[in-house]
């Protein structure tokens, strides 16, 4: 480290489109297994995030609490929800935009500020979801607006990763974006025929991490004076 200083921390609350993939599970990657390499060893991130979990359950089941137990005060708490807050028929997970899943990102906030660390809220990231003029439908309802509100009304920083994916997916159109998900990456013999527009390949978690560095650097976040600069690919697609 330099200096012997301890590391930055950034500690990582989500769901799988966030969290470190174990390989028995797939071909699937989370942003947050994605994100280290980008930051010198001065950034330390500690990837709490966990598949299918909502703000609900990630509470409920001690996941939130975990975390409050180890963040310290100047660590980071970047915090994105709203895949599994939808699902509203399973009453384990499924949250109101404006009510609930509101209510449960606040225990998030003030959890982090009671340790006097430093909570930033992200939007959910895009499916690939296109209609036929090569847009981006929205499939996350009001959750990301709710986000943007909460940050507004709580006085937090935000990522808007749903805008940031939404721009990225219609830049390279429906077809290329494909390479971003799990199943595309698969051999075409070998392919599960059940398309997956959710998680991410190994290269579409990196390119989605990259999104996040860059809101890193537009909140002008102090770890963002040990991004590693070569490390960002300003979007070379694979061919």
């Amino acid at each position: 480290m330099g200096g012997g200083t301890n590391p930055q921390r950034v500690f990582l609350a989500g769901d799988s489109t966030v969290e470190d993939v174990k390989p028995e599970q797939g071909i699937k990657k989370g942003w947050g297994q994605q994100i280290p390499p980008f930051f010198t060893d001065e950034v330390e991130f500690i990837n709490k995030a966990a598949g299918g979990r909502s703000t609900m359950s990630f509470i409920n089941e001690g996941r939130l609490a975990e975390i409050l137990d180890e963040i310290k005060a100047g660590d980071f708490l970047f915090i994105q929800f709203g895949h599994n807050d939808q699902k509203m028929e399973d009453e384990t997970r499924g949250t109101d935009p404006f009510t609930t899943f509101q209510e449960y990102l606040t225990q998030f906030i003030n959890g982090a500020r009671e340790k006097g660390a430093i909570p930033i809220l992200l939007t959910p990231v895009n499916r690939r979801t296109f209609d036929e003029s090569g847009k981006v439908l929205n499939s996350l309802g009001d959750y990301p607006e709710a986000v943007r509100q909460l940050a507004v009304s709580q006085g937090v920083l935000l990522i808007d990763l749903f805008e940031k994916s939404k721009a990225l997916f219609e830049k390279v159109g429906a077809e290329a974006a494909k390479q971003f998900f799990a199943w595309y990456e698969q051999e075409p013999k070998k392919r599960d025929p059940k398309v997956d527009d959710t998680h991410f390949s190994a290269f579409g978690a990196t390119k989605i991490a990259e999104l996040v560095t860059e809101g890193i650097k537009e909140l002008g976040l102090p770890i963002s004076d040990y991004l590693i600069e070569n490390k960002i690919s300003r979007l070379i697609l694979k061919r």
